[in-house]
């Protein structure tokens, strides 16, 4: 019972790996000369706002 179990778990595991071997697409590394430009999105920078003494918050010591 168990050299069964064991043995259809390791044939299933072997036929994974044969498709996994099989199935993967085969890629071409393909050399681009394409210059690429590449633009920097500028920031808006919002003037800060300066708080007065009254907007403070008391430190409480």
């Amino acid at each position: 019972m168990i050299i069964t179990i064991t043995l259809i778990l390791s044939s299933l595991v072997a036929l994974n790996f044969l498709l996994l071997i099989f199935s993967c697409n085969k890629t071409t590394k393909k050399v681009t000369t394409e210059n690429k430009v590449i633009f920097k999105p500028t920031k808006l920078q919002k003037p800060t706002k300066q708080l007065t003494a009254t907007q403070l918050a008391p430190t409480g010591s």
